[in-house]
């Protein structure tokens, strides 16, 4: 019997036909480990190197404007807020489901830790009454039918901002983010989503301790690994650049996503950064 997810995968694709930009940065992630580590003791968040992507990508999709929205009838429109939506594996892989972050850029690391943290414990308790109703839907409906179903749904509400189907509108918000370092997977990129109507698709990978060159010698850091799909109907090549310019400055010094003009432990030792599998 097709799960859920399959029934989904296989309503939603057809022959490979959308233009897209591929792209990857390999990034040391010892500061944002530090910081990780710094949150977890401060706020009593399980902060993690993921949470750190997701407020990254939404000041990158803030000074991104031409990113942070969506395509209707062939014209480009703008949301109003940067909302970042996180991917969720249930039934030990089996399922998969969202929690959306609104006005993402807006909070702070550990906030968003948080606000994953209450949607995620509402989808594997089956309280989130919206993804339950979808569920059905989905298990009830043949293939075939599914198909032009979610089309219609992600046109209405990715692209028009309906509410429909029992979805809010824009359900998938500015980007979306799946932290595939938990798995311990160390690189991947995410296929283009049609009905989510959204430009930016980005995988997080596991940190994983390997060889770095620092100051001209070679030592072993905590790197990971960070994909992303575009749709290049949105931005080409320069852009995506300016794009990862302002992810990369989020890794190199993670303490200014929350506004701080420099690390929290600049005046004493800093924490022990160490590699972890889980990004």
């Amino acid at each position: 019997m097709n799960s859920t997810r399959r029934k989904l995968a296989i309503a939603t694709w057809s022959s490979p036909r959308e233009g897209n930009i591929y792209g990857k940065l390999v990034m040391d992630a010892g500061e944002a480990v530090a910081y990780v580590e710094h949150l977890r003791k401060t706020t009593g968040e399980k902060v993690t190197v993921g949470h750190i992507v997701g407020k990254a990508a939404a000041m990158a999709m803030k000074a991104a404007p031409g990113l942070n929205g969506r395509i209707v009838l062939g014209k480009y429109v703008p949301h109003e807020t940067v909302d970042v939506t996180f991917l969720v594996a249930l039934e030990d892989g089996r399922d998969l489901a969202k929690t959306k972050i609104p006005r993402a850029d807006e909070k702070s690391v550990a906030d968003i830790a948080k606000a994953l943290a209450e949607g995620v414990g509402k989808l594997r308790g089956g309280k989130d009454a919206d993804f339950e109703k979808s569920k059905g839907i989905v298990r009830a409906l043949p293939s075939w039918l599914l198909k032009p179903i979610l089309w219609t749904t992600g046109f209405l509400t990715g692209s028009l901002g309906v509410a429909a189907f029992g979805l809010e509108p824009f359900p998938f918000g500015s980007c979306i983010i799946t932290n595939v370092g938990a798995f311990g997977v160390d690189e991947g990129y995410a296929p283009p989503t049609p009905f989510a109507r959204v430009p930016v698709l980005i995988l997080v990978g596991a940190v994983r301790e390997q060889p770095a060159v620092v100051a001209g010698k070679i030592v072993p850091r905590p790197l990971v690994t960070i994909t992303a799909t575009v749709d290049h109907r949105f931005i080409d090549g320069a852009q995506l650049g300016q794009l990862a310019k302002v992810l990369r400055k989020g890794f190199e010094e993670p303490w200014t996503l929350d506004g701080l003009a420099k690390a929290p432990w600049a005046t004493s030792d800093a924490p022990e950064a160490h590699a972890t599998n889980g990004g």
